[in-house]
């Protein structure tokens, strides 16, 4: 049996605790939050009647000596966290993003590293069936060397509170979703980016609600996002909708449960080479899959192997760096070389 804390017990940690409860041979012994009624909100909620809780997350980690540290607090906080949980012995698994700047990015591998830790970010889009699948397929070759990836990205959430009075809201609020979505389907580092934010007529954002990004990566391949927070109507899902492009075809994914793929036949009729269906193969027994589960279930089983996990802070630590860069683009107005 391992043993975990979760610390910051806001709207997030719901995800958490509920995934959590469906892992075999792993308990939640202790809740911290810096308002305490809310930790013992949630250990109410989840039946957690025997579960340590408190405000001061040193004290607890001494109290309860446990082997995992789930960090759900904001962003500003997780190099904090981070640093507590290693000194006290503790493997972490971080909600996104990994850190409010590179900075501290690089801080909590470094800690990470000294005391010998696992550190990952539940980057849970990684496990969600499709994406494994359009994986697996990019990896057969059916259709040649992946050239290009779209995706197109339209809600428009009234949240309220802080996410409509930030800055650079789309990219650094969700965007990493996408961006590392698409670096694990090229399967390569993206090394510079051209980004544009604007704020629409409609908008009820502070700023960066709407962005495009244009990514070029080593190797050759693009990635092509379009985003908004405050587009009305005509929905994408949460997972964007995308297009890839290959050598010789194409794969779309609505980003519900549509995944199509066309190849070219060979035949050519007028302007067009006649292309036709191709299947995608079925997932893989072998994945893990579950969204926050899935993520959960790697880490603690690389807590239990010594293995490295999927989503490692050492490699996700590139995908952050796509956002900043992204931000940085669309402050500077100049295309970005992507830096870790």
């Amino acid at each position: 049996m391992l043993t975990a804390v979760v610390v910051g017990c806001g709207a997030m940690s719901a995800k958490w605790l509920q995934a959590a409860q469906q892992v075999p041979d792993l308990k939640v012994v202790a809740l911290v939050d810096i308002d305490e009624s809310r930790a013992q909100v949630r250990a109410v909620e989840f039946g957690l009647t025997k579960a340590a809780v408190g405000a001061n997350l040193e004290a607890i980690l001494a109290a309860v000596k446990p082997d995992i540290v789930f960090d759900v607090v904001v962003p500003q906080a997780r190099r904090e966290v981070a640093l507590i949980a290693f000194a006290a012995g503790c493997h972490v698994l971080t909600e996104k993003p990994l850190a409010a700047s590179m900075g501290d990015a690089r801080a909590i591998l470094e800690a990470a590293r000294d005391h010998n830790r696992l550190h990952a970010v539940v980057q849970n889009r990684r496990y969600l069936g499709a994406v494994r699948r359009l994986r697996r397929f990019l990896e057969t070759g059916a259709l040649g060397r992946l050239s290009s990836i779209h995706a197109d990205f339209f809600l428009a959430p009234h949240f309220g509170g802080f996410r409509e009075a930030m800055d650079h809201v789309l990219l650094l609020d969700m965007a990493i979703h996408t961006f590392d979505v698409a670096r694990y389907l090229i399967g390569q580092q993206a090394k510079s980016v051209y980004c544009a934010e604007w704020e629409p007529a409609n908008s009820w954002y502070k700023a960066g609600s709407s962005a495009v990004a244009l990514f070029e990566f080593e190797g050759g391949a693009v990635f092509n996002y379009r985003g908004s927070w405050c587009a009305a109507g005509a929905k994408t899902s949460w997972e964007s909708a995308w297009r890839l492009i290959c050598e010789r075809g194409a794969v779309t994914w609505n980003g519900f449960d549509d995944l199509h793929a066309e190849h070219v036949t060979g035949v050519r009729e007028g302007l067009f080479d006649v292309t036709e269906p191709v299947a995608i193969p079925a997932l893989d027994p072998l994945d893990r899959v579950g969204g926050h589960r899935g993520v959960i279930e790697d880490f603690v089983a690389a807590v239990r192997s010594g293995s490295a996990p999927e989503t490692r802070g050492s490699d996700n630590i590139k995908s952050l760096a796509m956002v900043f860069g992204a931000v940085e683009s669309a402050e500077t107005q100049r295309r970005v070389a992507i830096q870790l």
